[in-house]
């Protein structure tokens, strides 16, 4: 399957807001794949973003590398010993032939020409190294936090989502990796959020920046008062499914 023929960058207008509001990945899912693979030397965090999986995969890997097609990303993703950032496209990403243990790929595969990246996986990855691709769908909160982000999400920027999203509504069905496909385990994202933290997450969804480019204002505007009134005071916990895809060369 053939996604994308070239980059095109959704997120480095709201980069720093995309390093800050992001959800973390559970430590766990970084322990699961670290014991899928028998040498832990160097590990490619592709389409790293914020950088926030390539810092969680060093604890587990002597070297880590981070690229992103976005140098903007590049620019605010966050320092650090074990991580070294490159920027690069995930279809040609400059490492060494049979180099890399595990490659990981966070909500971005559906961005990638598939065909082309898989063969360069193939490429780096050593001759039993492992591949990992995950994606999330829409947070939860409340049933009536969760309303008003839906309502944002299907009728306020609903035409502005890139066709690609339609992987991620699908939980990746259908994307073939390449090598033999790895049982999996379940896994999801947690956050303790206040209603600011939420309001400047949604503001990081690429179909927010579409509108925002065309419009020139801001659609989340159009959903706060509703959504502050839902959320109230203080912290919420919210919780974001995860879908993962595994397979060994």
């Amino acid at each position: 399957m053939t996604v994308s023929s070239g980059f095109r960058d959704h997120f480095s207008a709201r980069s720093e807001h995309y390093a800050r509001y992001r959800p973390h990945y559970p430590s766990t899912l970084f322990e699961f794949l670290a014991s899928l693979t028998a040498k832990h030397s160097l590990a490619w965090d592709c389409a790293t973003g914020s950088g926030q999986a390539a810092i969680a995969l060093s604890a587990h890997f002597e070297r880590v590398f981070a690229t992103d097609a976005s140098k903007a990303q590049i620019d605010a993703a966050i320092a650090h010993p074990g991580v070294t950032y490159r920027v690069a496209a995930a279809e040609a990403s400059q490492l060494d032939a049979g180099s890399i243990d595990l490659i990981t790929v966070g909500q971005a595969l559906h961005w990638f020409d598939i065909e082309r990246f898989s063969t360069e996986a193939e490429r780096v990855l050593v001759s039993d190294g492992v591949l990992a691709a995950w994606c999330y769908e829409l947070c939860r909160a409340s049933d009536a936090c969760d309303a008003v982000v839906d309502e944002l999400y299907t009728e306020v920027v609903g035409k502005f989502w890139p066709p690609e999203r339609h992987l991620i509504e699908a939980g990746y069905a259908g994307i073939a990796m390449p090598g033999r496909a790895l049982e999996s385990r379940d896994f999801h994202m947690s956050a303790s959020w206040t209603v600011n933290d939420m309001l400047g997450y949604l503001r990081t969804w690429s179909a927010c920046t579409r509108y925002r480019q065309v419009h020139g204002d801001d659609p989340v505007l159009k959903i706060e008062k509703a959504l502050r009134a839902a959320w109230g005071e203080g912290h919420r916990p919210v919780r974001w499914p995860l879908t993962l895809l595994v397979s060994r060369l």
